[in-house]
């Protein structure tokens, strides 16, 4: 493989939903830059890779954007394979799109490989289908993590008829409950919050608005975790998991 950066999406945890794509790249790799949400346990797929943790996560201690920029421009010019690896989708709060430009304005070759957002598999895994025939025929992903303190249009998102996915919105269930409420949303809008999805350990509690604060506290909710906000969060998971269920005896026979 010439040298390039490729971003790549590690997906939301579980190694299996790696794409073969993002292992093909990480099998070719020189240089991984990996993220702390990403589960090491993919770098299997790069064992003779230089392996350089890259750390950025919500509240904590994080490797500076300028450092990681310099990081890969350096690699790539000494004509080595670079993976940028990510959780989730680069693309989806991932900057992703920042570090391709970034790169492509200083002539460096950028390919990105998506992965599987952590919305999407978190509430797949708890039986919830995001959009659905005649309860949502949409969806929405926002993130409760601004870097000026700006604000969202909580009231459009309220009354915007789609399914609701909030990322990295534990520390800001307050002011998410609240701004919602004044947005004209109902107090009694099905609620999920969903912990380290798609990892055997993840775990899940179905609330309402009015009481997600709350129940978040007394369930212990801590980061990573994701809250789906709309009818669907209510749906039973009974018929979408014998659904997955008939997909995978399908697929095995």
């Amino acid at each position: 493989m010439s040298a390039k950066v490729w971003l790549v999406g590690a997906g939301p945890g579980d190694p299996e939903l790696l794409t073969l794509k993002a292992v093909r790249a990480l099998h070719e790799a020189d240089v991984v830059l990996i993220d702390d949400l990403v589960n090491t346990a993919v770098l299997e797929h790069c064992p003779n890779a230089r392996v350089i943790a890259v750390g950025k996560r919500g509240g904590c201690r994080s490797t500076p954007q300028a450092f990681i920029h310099r990081l890969m421009l350096r690699y790539v010019r000494q004509g080595k394979c670079v993976v940028r690896l990510k959780g989730g989708d680069p693309c989806i709060f991932g900057r992703g799109g920042e570090e391709a430009q970034w790169l492509q304005e200083r002539g460096v070759a950028v390919e990105l490989v998506n992965g599987i957002t952590a919305g999407l598999a978190g509430a797949t895994q708890c039986g919830i289908s995001l959009t659905l025939r005649g309860i949502s025929r949409g969806v929405t992903l926002v993130t409760a993590h601004t870097q000026d303190d700006s604000s969202l249009n909580w009231q459009a998102l309220a009354q915007g008829g789609t399914t609701l996915v909030v990322y990295m919105g534990v520390a800001k269930l307050a002011e998410i409950r609240e701004s919602l409420l004044a947005g004209g949303m109902s107090g009694e809008m099905p609620v999920a919050m969903i912990e380290n999805a798609s990892l055997p350990w993840q775990r899940e509690c179905r609330s309402t608005l009015n009481a997600m604060q709350n129940e978040a506290s007394a369930f212990e909710l801590k980061s990573p975790a994701i809250l789906v906000i709309g009818a669907v969060a209510a749906c039973s998971n009974e018929l979408l998991n014998e659904t997955l269920i008939d997909h995978a005896q399908l697929s095995a026979g």
